[in-house]
């Protein structure tokens, strides 16, 4: 067993002093036991376990793969990386999860038992930590009639709000709920859609989409109306109307143009190419997308993730001679798609050991009647369908090596050609693995004929594998994707997904010690020093032969130099990244996460233009971020205003006799905590907080993690009441209950902070930036319970990481925020 300090300095050494990666895989994929102790030292502990899995796996079929090969592709993150959920769950018997990374669920009946069903669907799976979609087109309109007390539904609006807080309680105490709720543009509510979120308090916890149809998009061009109808897919709706399709366009894109919401999926693209699509009779119909966008999928499918690193396969990098090694990359795939299809088995068993739990939970089986039902359904749909979710991560990286700069022509020919390489190659695989193991449940070669992805794939591969494919079919239903890498690529030390170099170099602060040199005193009198990171890709060129010719000292003159020069997010011309997309997309079965990075000043025309490009070369969605455009997100560095700090005459409100209060247990690294708050009007007004073992709270009183407020008083002497009439408990004296001088002292100075009325987000902003003073678990515990009262669940400053609190850290790409300093990431 290790400590948190133990396994970040082992990784420390492992990522040859890269703390970021460190950080990464210490607190997020690194394993631990129940208790919080580190089970692994170093990634390379991780590889053994993950190859150990699979290979158990493997041995259940013929020409299985032996340990050491597994191991091999993944040791080092050199060629295979299984993505977020898989690393940290497989052979994680601590804790009971999904090892899929999205799902999508049924669209709601158009009923209050059936819009309930949805949300308690969607919590019992994020709770798994699986982020979830669905599609809400099937939800009444505004307006018409009922049969219940109300006689008329309020419509969408309230559903949406319903939706969006059931996943931010889920979120609480530190876990990320994720959430992508979709539209079709023919609903009629569909500008009450796209408009929600300009009320910023509405919302908060999930991504919106618009589905829009080539009817759609046809009017748009040609200026015309199109027809919206409830319901949206009946030949005889209730509801039906016209709308001028350029007012609904241009909702769409001034809000993509404000904010990056709602995202854009081009439905009927998505529909007409997505393999699985053929069998839309048996179920497999694509009804919505994942959070980040990458995958579309049918009701209960879900999805895992692997990752192939496109680095790793160019020979003789940054020099003259430099070329991609496509045969080596080919037999990588084959064996990832296989390792795919074993993931799908590995699946199977977790969602055995989420049934097993559910049925050893203290609820009644009507209780328990939907999580069991909710699980067994998603089981089935693996079985039947076996969908994988193969793709790459390093794209912006490779192009580099290649000596090619991204976004030029050159680079999207590469670009096509890996990823042509990527899915013959995984669809070779699928097709031997149907003759080895058999096809997926519901395959049928009738339902594939003509399918126009599919005979795009066919149309490349050999007479042979033709040949084994009529007579075997094929193993999986959808093979291949490209999702965010955000986390990993810090693990792989590359760039992100299909996506550029974000920024090639940054400052970074830290403490001074050993005798560094102290380049900044702050108002505390706390010496730092500062140094420059470097985009690892940038380092190495910088330490290549071509490289050495410029110089670091002089980094303007370096960039221009290298082949990054003009080629970061922010710097590559949009045509060219959606052209970029778009290649991809051609040998993509499900969808990319792809972000076009914007400056802050470009005009919403051109905005239109993107999304008209990308609907016209065949992408199945796109998003835009434009620099600023996120308030509460993200703010480009360059743009710091001077600030005038204002004086505010502030009197703390006289504390009353007795106060309701929250109590909280939780834990940071093993060691347990109690944090009691005290509220006034609703709000914090006192902090009071130690160890766990210090003060003990009768099981009898608790309603979960958080006490029913209504039964909890503190009074003026620090009694607390817990309880109500006969079954009351006073403990007295809780203060001097927690009996740490040093706790003490940091609450009072933070209650009397909250007294004068000093925002919780800004203070809850402070207790996380200082990662090396003597309390910082305890500050992170008091953070982590005053983030609840924050209106909006997230911080206020638009530069801070909320995770770390590093300052300027945060970078939107993929469709999701992921912070460069410690590498947390949130969709949307």
């Amino acid at each position: 067993m290790y400590k948190y300090d133990e396994v970040f300095k082992a990784s420390i050494e492992y990522f040859n002093g890269d703390e970021l990666a460190a950080s990464v895989f210490a607190g997020k994929y690194a394993l631990q036991d129940t208790e919080g102790n580190y089970l692994e030292l170093t990634p390379d502990d991780m590889h053994q376990r993950l190859a150990s899995e699979f290979a158990g796996i493997e041995a259940q079929y013929d020409n299985s793969m032996h340990y050491e090969e597994i191991y091999d592709l993944f040791k080092d993150f050199k060629y295979v990386i299984p993505q977020g959920s898989p690393m940290s769950g497989i052979g994680n018997e601590a804790k009971i999860q999904s090892l899929s990374n999205c799902f999508v669920i049924e669209s709601p009946a158009d009923s209050y038992a059936g819009i309930l069903k949805t949300d308690q669907e969607q919590v019992q799976i994020m709770k798994r930590r699986g982020g979830v979609g669905f599609d809400i087109s099937t939800i009444r309109p505004k307006g018409m009639t009922t049969s219940n007390a109300a006689k008329t539904t309020d419509g969408i609006e309230v559903f949406l709000d319903r939706f969006s807080n059931s996943c931010r309680e889920v979120a609480q105490g530190g876990r990320r709920g994720a959430l992508m709720l979709s539209i079709s543009v023919h609903h009629p509510q569909v500008m009450e859609f796209i408009k929600i979120k300009k009320d910023l308090t509405r919302v908060t916890g999930a991504n919106i989409s618009v589905r829009v149809t080539d009817e759609f998009m046809k009017a748009v061009k040609a200026d015309d109306h199109y027809t919206v109808r409830w319901p949206v897919d009946s030949d005889s709706p209730e509801v039906h109307d016209h709308f001028k399709a350029t007012e609904v366009w241009d909702a769409l894109i001034e809000g993509a143009h404000a904010s990056a919401e709602p995202g854009v999926l081009f439905w009927d693209t998505a529909t007409r190419m997505t393999p699985s699509d053929a069998y839309t009779d048996v179920g497999f119909g694509s009804v919505s997308t994942n959070p980040c966008g990458e995958i579309i999928l049918s009701p209960y499918d879900s999805c895992r993730l692997m990752l192939v690193n496109l680095t790793s396969f160019v020979k003789n990098p940054w020099s003259n001679g430099a070329e991609f090694d496509y045969g080596l990359f080919r037999s990588i795939t084959k064996k990832a798609q296989r390792l795919m299809d074993d993931m799908i088995d590995l699946e199977i068993e977790q969602i055995d050991k989420i049934l097993a739990k559910i049925d050893n939970d203290p609820e009644n089986d009507e209780v328990k009647y939907y999580e069991r039902n909710l699980w067994n359904t998603i089981r089935q749909v693996a079985i039947n369908g076996r969908r994988t979710g193969l793709g790459i991560t390093g794209l912006g990286d490779a192009i580099a090596m290649l000596g090619q700069r991204y976004g030029s022509d050159e680079s999207i020919k590469t670009t096509e050609e890996i990823y042509k390489w990527l899915s013959l190659a995984s669809y070779e695989e699928s097709i031997q693995l149907a003759k080895e193991r058999g096809a997926f449940e519901v395959f049928d070669h009738h339902k594939e004929r003509d399918h126009p992805f599919l005979q795009r794939i066919f149309s490349e591969l050999t007479p042979e594998v033709i040949e084994d494919y009529r007579t075997y079919g094929r193993r999986n239903i959808a093979n291949t994707t490209t999702a965010p890498a955000g986390s990993v690529s810090c693990l792989t030390q590359t760039t992100s997904g299909i996506e550029p170099a974000f920024m090639l170099h940054y400052t970074r602060r830290k403490k001074v010690q050993n005798g560094e040199e102290v380049m900044f005193v702050d108002d505390l009198g706390d010496e730092w020093t500062e140094f420059t990171v470097y985009h690892h890709g940038f380092k190495q060129w910088l330490d290549s032969d071509h490289g050495t010719t410029a110089s670091e000292s002089d980094l303007a003159h370096a960039v221009a130099f290298s082949p990054y020069h003009g080629a970061t997010a922010n710097e590559i011309n949009w045509r060219a990244k959606v052209k970029l997309q778009s290649v991809a997309q051609k040998w993509i079965c499900h969808a990319i996460s792809n972000t076009t990075n914007l400056p802050a000043d470009i005009d919403v025309e051109t905005v239109k233009d993107i999304y008209m490009l990308g609907w016209e070369l065949g992408c199945k969605g796109v998003t835009v971020y434009r620099d600023g455009s996120r308030s509460g997100v993200l703010v480009a560095t360059d743009d710091k205003k001077e600030a005038t700090p204002a004086i505010i005459e502030r009197n703390a409100p006289k504390r009353p006799e007795e106060l309701e209060c929250d109590i909280y247990h939780t834990s940071i690294k093993g060691q347990k905590w109690v944090v009691l708050i005290g509220l006034l009007n609703g709000k914090p007004y006192e902090v009071i907080g130690g160890e766990a073992d210090q003060i003990e709270i009768p099981s009898r009183y608790r309603s979960g993690k958080l006490y029913k407020r209504i039964f909890k008083t503190l009074n003026s002497k620090y009694d607390l009441t817990v309880g109500n009439g006969d079954d009351e408990l006073i403990l007295k004296d809780v203060v001097s209950v927690f009996d740490n001088p040093n706790h003490a002292g940091y609450t009072r100075v933070i209650s009397t902070s909250l007294r004068h009325g000093v925002p919780v987000q800004y203070l809850f902003e402070q207790m996380q930036k200082d990662k090396e003073m003597d309390m910082f678990s305890f500050s992170k515990v008091i953070a982590r319970c005053l983030k609840n009262y924050i209106d909006d669940g997230t911080s206020a400053s638009d530069k801070i990481c909320s995770d770390c609190g590093a300052i300027d850290s945060l970078v939107y790409q993929e469709g999701c925020v992921t912070c460069k300093s410690c590498g947390a990431g949130k969709c949307g």
